[in-house]
């Protein structure tokens, strides 16, 4: 058992890996669809360009990959992760993302600083939540992120974040979730988000 943290060449790769072997962790670091496909969960990491990202991802032929097994597994998208599970994203001009979500990620609105760099709050708003149990309302985990999801069905939306405005910080549905922050940046609390998600993988939870 085990799960495939995707690598697509989009950053930080390392220390999603590092953080998930801290909680005891199965992951296996690939580009190989059939690691992928052979997996019991995925986490999909990014920093960076949204475009880049899914160039990166069709020149890796990983991009079908990822969108079928989505729809298949426990799947955790972290920052740009996440925001390449809908449908668009304006930065550097409209462009398609892997269109899980109806929705569009848009430039933070003006009036902050931005990037939105560094701990910030979460406002839980679905405490049902299995990837955020332990984890109270108020709790800070660490953002680096010019750009927002908004998502059109916003009963996906899981917590949010007071950057100004609410600026969604997580979502879900069924076995999909997303994360605008870093947890594998986020010292212990991350770390229990993380370990949630291992457990829900493992059947734990």
């Amino acid at each position: 058992m085990y799960i495939a943290v995707v690598n697509y060449n989009m950053g930080n790769i390392k220390s999603v890996e590092n953080a998930f072997k801290k909680i005891g962790a199965e992951v296996r670091v690939t580009s190989d669809s059939k690691v992928i496909d052979s997996s019991d969960g995925i986490v999909l990491p990014g920093v960076g360009a949204f475009k880049d990202a899914v160039k990166n991802l069709k020149n890796l032929n990983l991009l079908q990959t990822v969108k079928e097994n989505a729809g298949k597994k426990l799947f955790l998208g972290i920052c740009l992760g996440m925001q390449l599970l809908f449908e668009h994203s304006m930065e550097d001009g409209k462009s398609e993302g892997l269109g899980l979500f109806e929705g569009i990620s848009e430039k933070i609105p003006a009036g902050v600083k931005i990037p939105h760099m560094g701990w910030n709050q979460i406002n839980i708003v679905n405490r049902r939540s299995r990837i955020f149990s332990g984890i109270d309302s108020g709790e800070n985990f660490y953002f680096v992120h010019s750009y927002h999801v908004v998502p059109k069905d916003k009963n996906i939306i899981s917590s949010v974040t007071d950057y100004g405005t609410d600026i969604v910080s997580s979502i879900e549905y069924e076995n999909i979730y997303g994360v605008q922050f870093h947890p594998e940046k986020s010292s212990s609390r991350g770390l229990v988000l993380l370990g949630n998600f291992w457990d829900m993988v493992r059947g734990k939870k």
